[in-house]
C-alpha cells in the first residue's frame, strides 16, 4: 500500500499549485466580490489542460486520470472555489456524459472544443420542481420527423451564461418514471434555447449558475445522447464520479481555510503571545488539519477506484459526503480562530466558508449520499 503520490501526479499538483497561486489568487476575492466569470483565467486554465484533464490527447485532452483530476480541483479550490467549480462541472459533467454515453461521431464533433477549452460546456438535470426527485422532471423531449421538440425550464445550471455546447435532459416516455428520461446535446444558439434568470449565490459567485429554458427547442435525430430512455442511467453514473470532483474542491477549500488559520495564529498576539501557543487554538487546528487528511484520503482513493475501473460508487459518496461535512466545519473554525476579522470580507476565510456549503448541496445533498450510501451497504 502506497500513500505517495506517482511522480506525474506530483508534478501536476505542484503545476497547478503554482498557477493558482500566480494567476488565480490574485483575482479571487475580486471575483466573489463582482460575481462576473473570470474569463481570462478559465483560459489559461483550459491552456494547461485543466478543462479535458482526463480526455485522451487524440481529442486534446490532456490525457491524464481521475486521480489527476482530483489533485488538480484540490489546487485550484484551495485558492478559489468558483474556478474550482467551473473546472469541475466542465469536466465531470458535460464533457464526462458525451465521453460516456456519446458515439463516436458526436465524440470528435463536441468533445475537442471541450476538452481545449474553446467552449464551455454545461449539464442540465434539475428544475424548478424535480431537484434529487429526477423523476418529477417536466421537460419533455417529442419526437418529430427531423429529430425532436425540447420544452421546459432547467434550473441551478452551472456555467449555462458561458456554455457552447449543453447537455439537456428530458422525459421521453412519461409512463416509465426516470426510466424514462434521455438527454441531449444542444449548442448555443439555437433559437429554442435560452437563458433565464441568473443566480446571486452565497457563494462560488464567480461560477456563473442560471436557468436554461427550452421554448419548442429543435434539435436532429443526431443530438440524442446515448440510449432513448438511458439518460438517467447514464446521469447516475456521471453523478458518481462528479462527487470526486465535488469531494476535492472540498478538500481544496478546507485546506485554503486551514493554512489562512495556522498563518494568522501564529501572527496575531494576544495575552502576550502569539495564539498558535494557546492550547485551545492548537486543539482547533488539530481537528482541522486531522479531517482535512482524512476527507483527502477518501476522495482519492474513490478516484483511484474509478481509474482501476473498479465499482465506485458507494466509495464516492462517503467522500463527497464527508468532505463536504468536514468543509464546512473547517471553514467555520477557520472563521472562529479570526474571531471579528474572520467575519469581514478583507480576509480570505469568509469567503472559503461560503463557498464551502456548496459542496453539501451539488452533486446530491449530503442526505441523497446517505442514501446511496445505505442502498450500497445492502447490496453487499
Amino acid at each position: 500500500m502506497d500513500f505517495e503520490l506517482k511522480p506525474e501526479h506530483e508534478m501536476i499538483r505542484r503545476t497547478v499549485r503554482d498557477f493558482a497561486e500566480k494567476e488565480i489568487r490574485p483575482v479571487a476575492a475580486e471575483v466573489d466580490r463582482t460575481g462576473a466569470f473570470p474569463k481570462a483565467t478559465v483560459v489559461k486554465l483550459a491552456g494547461l489542460g485543466l478543462l479535458g484533464v482526463a480526455i485522451p490527447q487524440e481529442y486534446e485532452g490532456a490525457g491524464l486520470d481521475s486521480v489527476a483530476l482530483a489533485i488538480g480541483i484540490e489546487e485550484v479550490a484551495r485558492v478559489c472555489g468558483s474556478h474550482a467549480l467551473i473546472m469541475a462541472a466542465h469536466n465531470s459533467l458535460c464533457t464526462g456524459t458525451i465521453w460516456l454515453a456519446g458515439t463516436e461521431e458526436q465524440k470528435r464533433r463536441y468533445i475537442p472544443d471541450l476538452a481545449s477549452g474553446r467552449k464551455i460546456g454545461a449539464w442540465a438535470l434539475t428544475e424548478p420542481t424535480s431537484g434529487s426527485d429526477a423523476a418529477a422532471m417536466r421537460t419533455t423531449a417529442k419526437r418529430t420527423k427531423d429529430g425532436w421538440v425540447l420544452n421546459g425550464t432547467k434550473t441551478f445550471c452551472t456555467n449555462a451564461p458561458v456554455a457552447g455546447t449543453f447537455v439537456i435532459h428530458a422525459i421521453t416516455d412519461p409512463s416509465k418514471g426516470n426510466r424514462g428520461i434521455s438527454a441531449f446535446i444542444v449548442e448555443r444558439g439555437n433559437r429554442g434555447l435560452s437563458i433565464g434568470k441568473v443566480e446571486d449565490k452565497l457563494g462560488v459567485r464567480g461560477s456563473a449558475t442560471s436557468q436554461v429554458i427550452l421554448t419548442d427547442c429543435k434539435v436532429p435525430k443526431e443530438a440524442l445522447l446515448g440510449l432513448e430512455n438511458g439518460g438517467f442511467t447514464n446521469a447516475l453514473k456521471i453523478l458518481d464520479g462528479g462527487r470526486i470532483g465535488i469531494g476535492s474542491m472540498a478538500v481544496g477549500i478546507a485546506q485554503g481555510a486551514f493554512e489562512e488559520s495556522v498563518r494568522y495564529a501564529k501572527e496575531r498576539i494576544q495575552f502576550d503571545k502569539p495564539i498558535a501557543e494557546h492550547q485551545a487554538i492548537q486543539f482547533m487546528l488539530a481537528d482541522m488539519a486531522t479531517r482535512i487528511e482524512a476527507a483527502r484520503t477518501l476522495v482519492r482513493r474513490a478516484a483511484w477506484l474509478k481509474d482501476q475501473r473498479k465499482p465506485f460508487k458507494k466509495e464516492a459518496a462517503m467522500a463527497k459526503l464527508y468532505a463536504s461535512e468536514m468543509s464546512s466545519f473547517v471553514t467555520n473554525k477557520a472563521v472562529q480562530l479570526h474571531g471579528g476579522y474572520g467575519y469581514i470580507a478583507d480576509y480570505p476565510v469568509e469567503r472559503m466558508l461560503r463557498d464551502a456549503k456548496l459542496t453539501e448541496i451539488g452533486e446530491g445533498t449530503s442526505e441523497i449520499q446517505r442514501i446511496v450510501i445505505a442502498r450500497e451497504l445492502m447490496r453487499e
